[in-house]
């Protein structure tokens, strides 16, 4: 079903699909823990990873079919079926490559007594190539895509593929924007990084990532209003006009920096007993941020959107939601 409010196919994501098999479990000794969280009768799939939480979250916010879709590699198993079932149920068109070689990437997620631990296995998500992006089905998302957004873990896995859509939206006038992702990226992935941020107009991340990102670049400031203004000034391929970053800092307020000013919004606060789950709050944040801006709303509509999903991510457990937002 096509979006009939000009919103079909506006915002792509590319990234690192895990399926997260989610149970809840009455010890944490699992092993073979894939199989055996399968196998119980209260699992739940859920199609995950940190660019695809974020393009389900907008596409939740949007509640517009097709409005979102995404590309990343799973492998040809029974995983990838399921994977590929909970994407089309999102409402997100996933064009996946998939890997005849490799299983899909998954990530258990054992719940033991309301806390949760998290063992991912990246396999084919780190096999992503990008002849499948070049292919003309695929290339035919991102022309369509007014918005690009890729998390910093895909720098570890094709980072041509990212070079490929960062040169397309300087030159086509798109928004291309990027998160930080863990500090591993900030540091060991800098290289890649360096080559890629001068295209994005957006960057996001959350204060530990922006502290090892200053600290990487000898800045000697740990301010993360200070860091994002240095992040919002760093070099601009040609063509960019601004950049805009956004760094959260889970209770505290969200820092925005834009023209050389930085702004600062109080985020939702959530009675402790409310809280089930903080996983994925972040990729949550970027999800309703996006939601919004695809419809040309503003920076505060921006942020307003992002903290309201960020809180009803924190109260489900995993990177769930309701069947519809209650966001005005």
């Amino acid at each position: 079903m096509a979006a009939s409010n000009g919103l079909e196919g506006v915002l792509l994501g590319m990234g690192n699909p895990l399926l997260d098999i989610s149970a809840v479990v009455d010890e944490d000794k699992h092993l073979p823990m894939y199989d055996e969280l399968s196998s119980k009768g209260n699992v739940e799939y859920i199609a995950g990873g940190a660019t695809q939480n974020s393009i389900r979250v907008a596409q939740w916010m949007l509640q517009t079919p097709g409005a979102t879709s995404y590309m990343g590699c799973i492998g040809k198993d029974k995983y990838g079926e399921e994977m590929k079932s909970a994407a089309k149920a999102a409402g997100v068109t996933a064009h996946y490559y998939e890997d005849e070689a490799a299983p899909t990437g998954t990530c258990a997620v054992c719940v033991v007594g309301g806390e949760r631990s998290l063992i991912a296995n990246l396999s084919a998500a780190n096999c992503y190539k990008s002849e499948h992006l070049k292919k003309p089905e695929n290339w035919a998302l991102v022309e369509k895509a007014k918005y690009i957004y890729i998390a910093g873990f895909f720098l570890t896995v094709s980072p041509e593929s990212i070079q490929l859509v960062a040169e397309h939206a300087a030159a086509s006038n798109k928004v291309f924007l990027m998160n930080l992702s863990a500090p591993f990226i900030c540091e060991f992935f800098r290289d890649a990084q360096e080559k890629v941020l001068p295209y994005a107009d957006y960057i996001f991340g959350n204060e530990t990532e922006a502290r090892i990102f200053s600290k990487v670049r000898g800045w000697e400031t740990e301010n993360v209003e200070e860091i994002a203004l240095k992040i919002s000034q760093l070099p601009l391929a040609s063509g960019k006009q601004k950049r805009i970053a956004v760094i959260t800092q889970g209770a505290d307020p969200v820092v925005v920096a834009e023209d050389g000013k930085v702004k600062t919004f109080p985020v939702i606060l959530l009675p402790k007993e409310k809280l089930v789950d903080t996983n994925g709050a972040g990729d949550a944040f970027v999800g309703g941020f996006l939601s919004q801006l695809v419809q040309g709303k503003s920076i505060e509509d921006c942020v307003k959107a992002g903290c309201y999903a960020a809180n009803v991510i924190i109260q489900q457990s995993g990177c769930t939601y309701p069947e519809k937002p209650d966001f005005n």
